[in-house]
């Protein structure tokens, strides 16, 4: 069955019989190849990563962005899809998931479309001078308050 109809088909027992179920949470996996979450910490990553039930290898760039340059703001979520074309897993016709967050109850995101395959040695992107010392392992008690050269923020 497609995830549409799963969400649909909870929604319509939920409001036909007026059960207390919890609502169908989509694998977004079958939508999109590439996510690009936003980095604003490792306790938003953690708790995305755990609802939206991804990979250690979906989460990759946006763990790696906070890592090398810190919570960047929105600028993060462009970071994180220049670290997944440099790491050549940008194919064409790969959906791109952006998800970012501000204060309060904000959220956006966009999706994308790779119109063509990144080629790694014509493109200018910030992390291609050190992209092979990527990925590192971050211990689980690391708060992202040093970035990867140990310079405080």
């Amino acid at each position: 069955m497609s995830e549409q109809l799963l969400f649909f088909a909870t929604l319509v027992v939920k409001k036909l019989f007026n059960m207390k179920i919890k609502p169908y949470i989509p694998d977004f996996k079958f939508a999109f190849e590439h996510f690009c979450i936003h980095a604003g910490g490792r306790a938003v990553l953690d708790e995305l990563e755990k609802n939206l039930q991804l990979s250690d290898w979906h989460m990759e760039p946006s763990r790696m962005t906070l890592y090398r340059f810190g919570n960047t703001s929105s600028s993060s979520l462009w970071y994180e899809l220049a670290y997944t074309e440099a790491k050549g897993r940008m194919k064409r016709g790969d959906r791109i998931w952006q998800i970012a967050f501000g204060s309060g109850f904000k959220c956006n995101s966009a999706v994308w479309k790779a119109l063509r395959t990144i080629d790694t040695s014509e493109e200018r992107n910030p992390w291609i001078d050190e992209i092979h010392l990527f990925p590192v392992d971050v211990p689980k008690n690391h708060l992202g308050l040093v970035n990867y050269i140990g310079f405080p923020f």
